[in-house]
């Protein structure tokens, strides 16, 4: 503790949500932030928003978001700051908050295995990390899943989706990803997990990819539903 507090007076922590500084007991985000961000609570109530999202494209068996996302907003600036700056200890503490959550509840305790939505090579190579590993690594090791991130592969490089119309995004959609060792998760229930789902054209892709392994439950988690 004595440690900690000399650091943070020399090297003060900030708030990853608002950029205020943290006190002592906080870590990535403040107190007042993390009591203000507008948590779903999808998995509690059975909500089925994320169903909706791709009904009549793609059959889950649960799905759920930790928080709700505004642009301008400190969802936006968690995501953010671990995207674009590097911060994987916020996808550390994400995994942790929403993994302890999901472990007490059905269906996601019967999930066997923890899949992210891959990032195309290049991409990762310029990035240096998957913004979702470390969110998705600290889910199965809440629920006692495998974590897996060498089957769903991305094989072609996209530029960014952001406001193209779903069908002009993914009309080549079985072009984007692809499988290798899908022996690994036949007759599994699998979790793909996601940073942000908005139209759900990503997750369309990836399980229309999936449905290829015979016997499979595929459930959603992200860290935002827009």
């Amino acid at each position: 503790m004595i440690l900690k507090t000399l650091v943070n007076l020399f090297f003060p922590q900030v708030c990853r949500a608002c950029s205020n500084y943290l006190s002592d007991n906080e870590i990535i985000v403040c107190t007042s932030c993390r009591h203000d961000l507008p948590v779903t609570n999808f998995h509690f109530n059975n909500d089925k928003s994320i169903h909706n999202i791709l009904r009549g494209r793609a059959k889950i068996a649960a799905g759920t978001a930790l928080f709700r996302f505004e642009k301008k907003s400190n969802v936006q600036n968690l995501i953010h700051n671990l995207k674009y700056r590097g911060h994987e200890n916020i996808g550390v503490f994400l995994g942790d908050w929403l993994g302890n959550e999901l472990k007490t509840i059905t269906p996601y305790n019967t999930i066997d295995v923890v899949i992210p939505v891959p990032l195309h090579n290049k991409k990762l190579k310029e990035r240096g990390f998957n913004q979702v590993a470390k969110f998705g690594q600290h889910i199965a090791k809440s629920i006692n899943a495998n974590y897996i991130d060498t089957i769903l592969l991305k094989v072609t490089n996209t530029k960014s989706q952001v406001n193209k119309k779903r069908f002009a995004r993914w009309d080549k959609s079985n072009e984007l990803f692809s499988l290798d060792h899908m022996s690994a998760l036949k007759n599994k229930h699998i979790l793909l997990v996601d940073d942000i789902i908005t139209t759900g054209a990503t997750m369309e892709a990836c399980i229309g990819i999936l449905n290829q392994v015979k016997n499979i439950k595929i459930s959603i988690a992200v860290m935002a539903i827009a």
